[in-house]
């Protein structure tokens, strides 16, 4: 009996080729073999190359959905510090879970610079994305960025019809730069329309009760507030800097002087 992989006849190779059963293809020629050595049953082997094409159409799904989400780094929740974290366990196991994305809540993080927001955000995109879930991922000034395109150019609507696609919209450095009139209200039009309808996962480092700080009206900042947290779960960071900790564990010298 042969043990050389032998191509599969061409009329086979095309078939499958033309239903796209890519993994299936590459793999049958070994594991045809490999079932006639092993001596397994028509049942085991067409198993198996089902189960190959399942787990390369994931891999090949979740692949293509990270390069949606567009994240800037790669975190996960195995990474994050839960001892050197504030936020508790339980919320972290909730937050986890996904049931928020399920049931259309919104995640609001709001703490100092440097207290995992922005890692946690990140990670839990990656969660959704490993659960099936499509994501998008944005900076506040990316996102209004991308809002004053369509605006500029009338498509504004489908702009965000086609964020919205996305079953969590991650918004990250929410207030790090202020936003004009016309941002403001861009951005409270997506928020508007994901209102009960998609999640929201954002991150800022201004407590809730100063966000007129970076929005030109306090009625756009009351109106905002009213969406997120309508249906909202809220954690709040604390604590020291984590990447001022690891520059001072590193020996790095930390001044307050800017140049």
């Amino acid at each position: 009996m042969s043990t050389t992989p032998q191509a599969l006849p061409a009329d086979l190779d095309a078939g499958l080729r033309r239903l796209r059963l890519s993994a299936m293809r590459h793999l049958a020629p070994e594991l045809l073999v490999v079932g006639k050595t092993q001596r397994w049953s028509p049942e085991e082997l067409l198993r198996t190359l089902v189960e190959a094409e399942i787990a390369s159409r994931d891999a090949s799904n979740v692949t293509a959905r990270l390069k949606l989400a567009a994240f800037p780094v790669t975190k996960t929740l195995e990474e994050f510090d839960v001892g050197a974290s504030s936020v508790k366990p339980v919320s972290l196991d909730y937050l986890a879970s996904l049931e928020w994305v399920r049931a259309r809540e919104n995640l609001c993080l709001v703490g100092p610079a440097g207290t995992g927001k922005s890692h946690l955000l990140v990670a839990l995109g990656h969660q959704a994305i490993e659960a099936g879930m499509r994501v998008r991922y944005f900076t506040a000034p990316a996102l209004i960025e991308t809002l004053y395109r369509g605006f500029a150019d009338n498509s504004v609507g489908r702009v965000i019809e086609q964020i919205l696609k996305a079953d969590l919209i991650l918004i990250d450095e929410i207030g790090f730069a202020p936003m004009d009139h016309t941002g403001a209200q861009l951005f409270f039009r997506i928020v508007a329309a994901a209102y009960e309808n998609r999640s929201l996962g954002i991150a800022s480092h201004w407590p809730f009760e100063e966000w007129g700080r970076f929005l030109p009206e306090q009625s756009t900042a009351v109106s905002l507030l009213d969406r997120l947290l309508h249906h909202g779960v809220v954690v709040v960071t604390e604590g020291e800097s984590f990447r001022m900790k690891e520059a001072r564990e590193r020996g790095g010298r930390i001044t307050s002087s800017t140049r």
